[in-house]
């Protein structure tokens, strides 16, 4: 556990962020901020502060129905669609919170890659490839590994059901 904490705005000129401290970070912010932080303790702790600039989760919104199952952690998601009647389909927002800090930083990354994206945009984004670009695979336990599939296939099962629904 670390007692230090990052601030994100003040860090140094390789860690780059699009828009103010407030706004998330892009994912290719995030796989390009990865690639310059050579030591692992490093990287846990950009990955834990990536988790504490996500937008808070509404405390209603921690229910059953938006519990991701098959993580090891209590992970939330909630999931908003947008109709926009493009060929790509409906457009999905997700909101996430999680009890453990890194596992609250995955959720960032995949919020990172999935949030704002249309649901066929979504099922075709390798989210684990992504995962095992950032080097993730080899330095976090199977159970965190399993949890972050979890979330994928989950965010994956809204996005097939959000085009199922969809008036074309």
């Amino acid at each position: 556990m670390y007692a230090r904490s990052i601030d994100l705005a003040a860090q140094p000129s390789y860690i780059k962020f699009k828009g103010d401290a407030g706004t998330m970070a892009a994912i290719d912010d995030i796989i390009d901020n990865f690639a310059v932080l050579d030591d692992w303790d490093d990287r846990y702790r950009y990955l834990i502060e990536l988790g504490r600039e996500l937008p808070p989760l509404a405390a209603a919104a921690h229910t059953d129905a938006n519990k991701v199952r098959g993580c090891a952690s209590q992970v939330w998601l909630e999931t908003e669609v947008h109709p926009n009647g493009t060929t790509g389909g409906p457009v999905l927002a997700f909101v996430g919170d999680s009890d453990a800090h890194i596992v609250r930083g995955l959720i960032a990354v995949l919020l990172a890659i999935y949030s704002g994206k249309s649901a066929r945009d979504i099922l075709a984004i390798d989210a684990v490839a992504i995962f095992g670009r950032l080097g993730l695979r080899e330095h976090l336990t199977p159970q965190r590994s399993n949890g972050f599939r979890s979330m994928v296939d989950r965010i994956h099962a809204d996005a097939r059901a959000a085009l199922a629904t969809a008036t074309v």
